[in-house]
């Protein structure tokens, strides 16, 4: 295998993932007139108007709270609200304002340093896409046959009983065709929407179920064109499982780390998940995990990819996808807390789902794509404040970013893990128990005896002694960071 090569700029990443229509509202983009207030609980088909104009007027919000990277849901023309049932790739949908808002949001991002990669839908399109609409129109006849898996004629894309609209469809929804790769003019044609829209500035793509399209040569062909055009760009794959078969350095980049959200959940809210919400999203079951439990999790996701891999994954506590992370920790703030800081001190990207930082709530979707409100009064600034000083701490070591992760202990429901880059070294000790604790950590072989250490959050300073770190007092259902002080030159 040769060397892999993963965009340098993702390690040092903080991303935010945007649902278009619920971030933001710019008076500067049209509206039509029958959309869903803002405040009101969101439905399935129902429009908020949220835009790129409005994302762009917000990104010093973002800058503000540390975010260096968007991820944007589906922005293409669409005729649902998620977008994921793509009608024309070439336009960006007019209820966001169109290809010019997202040549605003492109150049005023990147105009404070800020990168920006798409969703792309490649697996299926919509009823409204050209070509399909072009086989439901003439039958037989139509000059795009091959474009699309048609079973019997003739097509019946609405009201048809299930499984008898004639045609393959993405879990047999009848709003979402599957498109045939495997045909040279669609394998085209998504390659060229590809490097499009990288060539237009986006700086990378999240691709939707990707292992649907079960073509590795797609794949690898899709890695060199884009690669071609920005060899930084950013290929991240939706996939909620071991993924190696598409991480060997020809394919993606990094996949959405779902596995260990899970082990997050598992350990940070562990019986108090809201297993009702978790039965009804694409978890469907999360199991309870120990401190030995979540380390086993890690350390098997650790294990699974090239550094160069594991250090650019996507690591996120939530999407569109899932309850809001607040909602199935049923309100604890502690277990929000206690997965923020392991997510910002833990190899990868981590991404904030929009609203996350201010405790937005929600069940599963589409109740977790709620509008963001933007009056202050609303927002759990506490945790806001958490979430920006994580970024923080994360900015300021590089060893959180680069460098090896290394377990020291991992009992009664604390874990202890040291991050090092060079002469750089943190350690960070989580406490997931109702009570105080009072812990020895032991520190032999990764820390010298004397080694002083300074806790980040409180300056509190701390001495090795005996091959232990003593009398490390971390509060109940909480964190703690020590960082190790570089001991003077020669």
């Amino acid at each position: 295998m040769e060397s892999i090569q993963t965009p340098d700029w993702v390690s040092d990443a903080i991303f935010y993932q945007i649902f278009p229509d619920r971030f933001a509202w710019s008076e500067q983009v049209t509206k039509p007139s029958n959309l869903e207030p803002w405040d009101a609980p969101p439905t399935n088909h129902g429009f908020k108007g949220g835009d790129l104009l409005g994302i762009a007027e917000r990104l010093d919000y973002l800058v503000d709270l540390g975010v260096t990277a968007i991820y944007l849901n589906p922005i293409f023309q669409s005729t649902a609200n998620h977008r994921y049932h793509t009608y024309d790739y070439r336009q960006v949908d007019p209820i966001l304002g169109g290809n010019k808002a997202l040549r605003s949001l492109l150049d005023e991002a990147h105009r404070r340093g800020m990168r920006v990669i798409l969703d792309g839908v490649f697996n299926h399109a919509s009823r409204g896409f050209f070509q399909f609409n072009d086989i439901v129109e003439n039958g037989p006849a139509s000059p795009y046959l091959d474009w699309f898996y048609v079973k019997h004629f003739p097509l019946r894309p609405y009201h048809a009983p299930k499984g008898k609209h004639g045609y393959e469809a993405w879990w047999n929804l009848p709003a979402l065709p599957k498109l045939k790769v495997s045909t040279p003019a669609v394998r085209e044609f998504l390659l060229d929407i590809a490097t499009t829209w990288i060539e237009y500035g986006a700086d990378g793509w999240r691709l939707d179920v990707p292992a649907e399209i079960d073509d590795d040569l797609f794949w690898q062909e899709f890695r060199c064109r884009v690669k071609a055009a920005n060899p930084e760009a950013y290929i991240v794959g939706e996939i909620w499982h071991e993924a190696r078969r598409w991480l060997q350095g020809d394919q993606f980049d990094a996949v959405m780390n779902y596995p260990v959200t899970r082990a997050c959940l598992g350990f940070f809210i562990g019986d108090n998940l809201a297993r009702d919400q978790v039965a009804k999203s694409g978890y469907h079951q999360i199991d309870t995990l120990d401190a030995a439990g979540f380390r086993r999790e890690i350390e098997c996701q650790l294990a699974l990819y090239p550094r160069p891999i594991t250090e650019v994954q996507f690591n996120l506590l939530g999407s569109h996808d899932t309850p809001r992370f607040k909602t199935l920790a049923r309100g604890d703030h502690s277990a929000c807390r206690l997965a923020t800081l392991f997510q910002m001190t833990y190899p990868g990207a981590p991404c904030i789902y929009y609203g996350d930082e201010i405790g937005m709530e929600g069940n599963h979707d589409p109740d977790c794509r709620r509008g963001f409100p933007w009056d202050k009064h609303r927002w759990d600034r506490e945790l806001w404040e958490l979430v920006r000083q994580c970024i923080v701490l994360r900015k300021a070591h590089p060893a959180l970013r680069r460098g090896d992760f290394v377990w020291l202990l991992a009992e009664h429901g604390v874990v202890a893990y040291l991050r090092r880059l060079g002469s750089e070294a943190l350690l960070i000790v989580l406490n997931s128990t109702p009570a105080p604790l009072t812990l020895d950590l032991p520190v032999e072989g990764h820390l010298a005896e004397g080694a002083r250490l300074r806790e980040w959050w409180t300056g509190a300073p701390m001495r090795v002694q005996g091959n232990r770190l003593p009398a490390v007092r971390i509060p109940a259902r909480s964190g703690a960071v020590f960082v190790a002080e570089k001991e003077p030159g020669p």
